[in-house]
């Protein structure tokens, strides 16, 4: 037991923190209508890490590197901000999907190239939580206390271009500088989760919790409160069963947590009541005895 608890304690740290601060963003990232905005700014990172690593013989976890990665996130924070104001023709998703696929593209050609580049795609995508230290919670600590008070400070602008873009726009809303505010912070969370966790898992955390909790719940602290506790559990349970029939933790808690939103669809449908589609799709609106016999004296002179 001793054993499996000094084991356990740090990644199990590691993916409460993340459950912390994806669990909030990823309720944006549904009011928002971008759910690959995750993939796409791994991708952007690992490329810039990388290229640091190609061009500046940076090492896998030097500053430098990290640096590189960053400030590739800072750059696509200020595309996709810029992109959703000018281009209204094509929309924001589509754009994400197209820079993930070419980021994505890239990353295959760079690691190709690089020395060791298989092991660095292994590592982006399924990430090594299992192996997380001191120096990472703390580091990510830090960042996630720096980045939550500013989400905390900026919040009414976050909200109201989450909840509808177009008004806060007419508002007067600066939508296009706390869009890249936004998409900087996301992307510092991005860069130091995907270090740790890799693409999968950090993209389970993103969406699945946040979607479980937005069956239950339409305001936003219930909500978080949901998807935290989601991804507490769905993270105990995965690390759990990785140990004890000894397979990869971070397919293990991903799967978790697509068990646990399997559960909460199936709570969901059962508070719902078996006739509740029924009653969705027919509307329960009664004629008013004067419309049911102008009806009815239509359809009579229509027989005559």
């Amino acid at each position: 037991m001793s054993a499996m608890i000094e084991m356990l304690f740090v990644p199990l740290l590691a993916c409460a923190l993340m459950t912390a601060m994806l669990g909030y963003l990823g309720i944006h990232v549904l009011k928002r209508e971008v759910v690959f905005i995750d993939i796409a700014l791994a991708q952007i990172a690992a490329l810039g890490a990388i290229t640091a690593h190609l061009a500046l013989a940076a090492g896998h976890d030097s500053l430098l590197s990290f640096g590189c990665a960053l400030g590739a996130t800072f750059v696509a924070a200020a595309f996709f901000a810029h992109a959703r104001r000018t281009v209204s023709e094509i929309p924001l998703e589509a754009i994400i999907g197209v820079t993930y696929a070419i980021a994505a593209g890239a990353c295959l050609f760079a690691a190709g190239v690089a020395t060791g580049g298989h092991v660095h795609v292994q590592e982006l995508l399924a990430g090594s939580i299992l192996w997380a230290t001191w120096h990472q919670i703390v580091t990510a600590l830090a960042a996630f206390v720096v980045v939550g008070v500013c989400f905390f400070l900026c919040r009414r602008p976050f909200n109201a271009i989450s909840e509808d873009y177009e008004a806060a726009r007419a508002r007067g809303v600066r939508v296009a500088r706390w869009d890249f505010l936004f998409y900087a912070l996301f992307g510092v969370v991005i860069t130091l989760s995907v270090r740790v966790a890799g693409v999968v898992v950090v993209f389970a955390f993103l969406i699945i919790p946040a979607t479980a909790s937005a069956m239950f719940s339409a305001r936003t602290v219930p909500r978080l409160l949901i998807a935290w506790a989601i991804g507490v559990t769905a993270s105990a349970a995965g690390l759990l069963s990785a140990y004890r029939w000894d397979y990869s933790v971070g397919p293990s808690v991903a799967f978790c947590l697509g068990l646990l939103l399997a559960f909460a669809v199936l709570v969901r449908a059962c508070l719902e009541g078996p006739n509740a589609r029924f009653r969705r799709r027919v509307p329960a609106v009664r004629p008013t005895e004067k419309g049911f016999a102008a009806s009815s004296g239509r359809e009579d002179e229509s027989l005559e």
